[in-house]
């Protein structure tokens, strides 16, 4: 049981004579039960930061008839660089002129559109996209890239390693 005692003490000061206080008793358990109701109860209800991921399915290790023939035509490949820049280009390395963009809006946003509209109205098929990340990338970089796929509705990709041909094309564009 917590208490508080305010008693003065009763101890005569300078002669005087005063009259006998009685001493004050603070019962403080009922502060200290509401205490720890309180913090019961803001401890049951309080929502914890809930954690930002994306849902990704993934094929099952064990299904290996889902594999199915993609058309070069139909595929861009996206390699993550260094400073915030990438470089995509549609079909095989080497064939096709890469391009090196940023990851905003007006630009990777924009040609993900543009080629997912492309590759529909020339194959009737949607966009296959392949994230390749380097070694100088950021997480930060594939986190935009799943983000744009996802904004642009672009729901067919892999992440995969990076090829050593391919990085020599970072390399020769600066942005390894």
């Amino acid at each position: 049981m917590a208490e508080l005692d305010t008693s003065g003490g009763g101890g005569k000061k300078g002669g005087k004579v005063r009259s006998k206080k009685q001493s004050t008793r603070v019962d403080l358990t009922a502060m200290v039960d509401l205490a720890f109701l309180l913090v019961t109860f803001f401890m049951l209800t309080t929502t914890l930061n809930k954690p930002k991921a994306m849902d990704l399915a993934m094929p099952d290790k064990d299904d290996q008839n889902t594999q199915e023939p993609i058309a070069a035509s139909r595929t861009m490949t996206v390699l993550l660089g260094s400073n915030n820049k990438l470089e995509w280009f549609i079909g095989e390395p080497g064939k096709s002129a890469p391009e090196v963009i940023g990851y905003g809006k007006n630009d990777l946003r924009k040609v993900l559109t543009e080629q997912k509209q492309k590759v529909l109205q020339t194959t009737g098929k949607s966009l296959f996209v392949i994230v390749k990340p380097s070694d100088k990338s950021v997480y930060k970089n594939v986190v935009d890239v799943l983000d744009e796929l996802h904004i642009t509705d672009n729901m067919a990709f892999a992440i995969v390693a990076i090829t050593p041909p391919e990085v020599d094309l970072l390399k020769r564009d600066n942005i390894y």
